[in-house]
């Protein structure tokens, strides 16, 4: 799921302050602590192989944010793709991996104890452990 900034539905258009807000953008509640994450991934970059070994091959674990530049491509477990574009606000479910089409920084809210298992997952597979 994803938003571009202007079709996020206006709250408050004052002068010198314009308030968006989407709703029902995903459900945390089933997640203890969540962590900041910062990703900047270089074009091309793939993080499929990584995955292997997962459950389905796929990032588990819910993440929330905002692609501040670049473009992402998302392939979920189900076979959908989506693509996310600088100035997207975003919800990825479990179950998917992400491609860089170009140069991005990401910026993402994760449940911590659920993403860092798959990071540890990734850097064991970088290692080749």
């Amino acid at each position: 799921m994803r938003i571009s900034k202007n079709d996020i539905p206006t709250k408050i258009d004052a002068p010198g302050a314009i308030a968006r807000q989407a709703l029902n953008f995903g459900d945390a509640s089933d997640y203890g602590s969540l962590s900041a994450e910062y990703f900047s991934l270089g074009s091309g970059t793939d993080i499929a192989p990584l995955l292997q070994g997962l459950e389905d091959d796929a990032c588990q674990a819910p993440h929330w944010g905002f692609l501040v530049s670049g473009e992402l491509l998302l392939t979920y477990t189900n076979g959908s793709q989506e693509t996310c574009l600088g100035d997207d606000l975003f919800y990825w479910p479990p179950g998917h991996s992400v491609r860089a089409m170009r140069d991005s920084e990401v910026i993402l809210f994760s449940p911590q104890v659920e993403h860092a298992e798959v990071l540890n997952h990734m850097i064991a597979a970088m290692s080749g452990s």
